[in-house]
């Protein structure tokens, strides 16, 4: 009878009805660890929201979001790296 028992993680991740709780929370994920994965960046940027695997980031200036710019393949590598999963897709620097 015991096999019957499901852990809430194994719920949590194949329940076809939590989808869209998962995908915020993976959202929200990506905020809250940004600048763990970019401490350099803590003065300069700031995280705004993660929707459809594009995260959105207010620049301090433009010239910061030109350099951002140039980098956004390699950032967007590091963060799904972080995740073992491709949570992110696209960039947007706003500002």
């Amino acid at each position: 009878m015991r096999s019957s028992f499901k852990s809430l993680k194994e719920v949590f991740k194949k329940e076809k009805l939590l989808a869209g709780v998962r995908e915020m929370v993976e959202s929200s994920d990506v905020i809250v660890d940004f600048y763990e994965m970019f401490p350099n960046l803590e003065k300069v940027a700031i995280p705004q929201s993660c929707e459809k695997k594009v995260l959105k980031i207010k620049v301090e200036n433009p010239a910061w979001r030109n350099e951002l710019k140039f980098m956004e393949s390699e950032m967007i590598e590091k963060i799904n790296n972080h995740f073992n999963e491709k949570r992110i897709n696209l960039i947007r620097f706003i500002g």
